[in-house]
């Protein structure tokens, strides 16, 4: 059983629904909760209004991320903006040495999802020509490490040295610092010290771009920092939480600097959209999801979701999903108050890789998970895997099959496997790993994630655990430094 879209998109669920599974009597018992579910995202569409949401300073807050996908006048993603989008990319195409990405959160993760898709893990090592012109990325801020931060630092001088001694003039490099408070601890602390280190080196010019809170009332210290400085900015925008802000400039600024088609990722985002206002759960993949997952959380106790892509790239995917489940789900109190400790857990695997390290325990383990396959049906490059060694029967017997046919037959037999064993598992299909099908896949987890809230009676678009622990860090930090004083 399956729901399979226009576009080749699909969503398998025959190992995760019907008998010894998620039952129709388990969804039945909550039909009336999806049909107010999907009510409240029609609300969200049209006015942004999610019952009793609130942002972290207690003030009633809008939730504007369904309406991303729509480039239009008024939008957060409009003509304007798309042209600001393409003067970065104008500037630096054959024009910048090395972009440094520094965020943290959605910042970071959903920027390394782009690049990942984009670019791949050699991007760095290609020529310039190789790239088409664009930049080398490196990415920081997303923890407070002093080795790796020397280490990029040292990286760069070095290679300013390499530039000027080979092609003559300076290293251009360009810190894309997204921070929405310019506060952040963790993103600010790097690219303060890098700013710094990199201002030092004579062979290095630098340039910052800031993408902040665009509030010019009341500006932010990144803002006024942008505005003092002349640096370009864009937009951390207002009702977008971190974990849904891929699509907005949060992602779309990185996506510029690497040539992503920034469209066509919106473009199968907005078209997943028109596919999740479907009132039919058994047509619109978000809803299904959503209750098929917290069916199998409530009543059978699957209340951890191991998302596991096929392929390297995509790896990527699964860390950016972990941060969508965990702060959006993993709440102690529903909208009423009331403790129910609820959320999923989110694990992330990667196949092959992690059969050989993971699979023995969603195979024998606690019945408490579902796994969550990824796979792409037609790769952009293949081998047939050839029989070099003809005299080795076991090396002839994988010959003759291409490496995407023994990826997916790999897959499959993990999922058979799994069903045998009564383990509950079911696979998203993309067409291709492209823009267009990426925007599809990112955009339906983001929907299955604000159904799921309203199905848990949880508000899914705050963090108040995140807060938690600031309130505790930043009182500590000051007193560290009178210390140091």
């Amino acid at each position: 059983m399956s729901l399979k879209l226009k576009s080749g998109f699909e969503f398998d669920y025959d190992n995760l629904y019907g008998e010894g599974k998620v039952t129709d009597a388990d969804l039945k018992s909550y039909e009336a909760d999806l049909k107010r579910a999907h009510e409240a995202m029609k609300v969200m569409r049209e006015k942004g209004f999610i019952r009793a949401h609130l942002s972290k300073d207690g003030e009633p807050e809008k939730v504007l991320f369904s309406q991303l996908p729509y480039v239009e006048e008024g939008h957060l993603n409009s003509p304007s903006s798309m042209k600001h989008l393409q003067e970065l990319t104008d500037h630096v195409k054959d024009n910048v040495d090395v972009v440094v990405s520094l965020g943290i959160g959605g910042s970071y993760l959903g920027d390394k999802v782009i690049f990942d898709v984009q670019c791949g893990e050699f991007w760095n090592s290609m020529t310039k020509e190789e790239r088409g012109g664009f930049p080398k990325v490196y990415f920081s801020g997303n923890n407070i490490d002093p080795q790796r931060t020397y280490d990029l630092i040292h990286y760069l001088e070095k290679a300013a040295e390499v530039k000027k001694c080979h092609e003559g003039g300076k290293l251009k490099v360009l810190l894309l610092v997204i921070s929405k408070s310019g506060g952040t601890l963790d993103t600010m602390s790097n690219f303060m010290v890098i700013y710094d280190e990199l201002g030092k080196c004579a062979d290095i010019d630098q340039e910052v771009v800031a993408v902040t809170d665009p509030n010019m009332e009341n500006q932010t210290l990144l803002k006024k920092l942008a505005i003092e400085k002349g640096w370009p900015q864009y937009a951390v925008p207002d009702g977008v939480g971190g974990r849904f802000s891929i699509f907005s400039e949060v992602g779309l600024t990185l996506a510029a600097c690497v040539g992503f088609d920034i469209q066509a990722f919106l473009d199968g985002a907005k078209d997943m959209d028109q596919a999740c206002q479907n009132e039919d759960i058994w047509q619109n993949p978000a809803m299904l999801n959503a209750a098929l997952k917290f069916a199998a959380s409530e009543k059978h106790g699957r209340d951890i979701e191991v998302m596991m892509p096929y392929g390297d790239y995509m790896e990527s995917i699964s860390m950016w999903y972990i941060q969508l489940l965990a702060e959006s789900l993993g709440k102690q109190y529903n909208r009423e108050g009331k403790e129910v400790c609820y959320g999923r857990t989110p694990i992330v695997a990667v196949g092959t890789r992690d059969m050989h390290s993971m699979t023995q325990q969603h195979q024998e383990g606690r019945l408490n998970k579902v796994i969550q396959f990824l796979k792409v049906k037609n790769w952009k490059h293949d081998y047939k895997i050839p029989n070099v060694f003809p005299e080795a029967k076991k090396l002839a017997d994988i010959a003759g099959v291409t490496m995407s046919d023994a990826l997916e037959t790999a897959r499959q037999s993990n999922a058979d496997a799994l069903t045998g064993n009564h383990r509950y598992n079911a696979t998203f299909t993309l067409p291709e790993l492209n823009a267009y099908h990426l925007g599809e896949l990112l955009y339906m987890l983001a929907m299955s994630i604000a159904y799921e809230g309203e199905l848990a009676d949880v508000d899914a678009f705050n963090q108040p655990g995140v807060e938690a622990y600031k309130k505790i860090m930043w009182p500590r930090l000051n007193e560290l430094k009178k210390e140091m004083e």
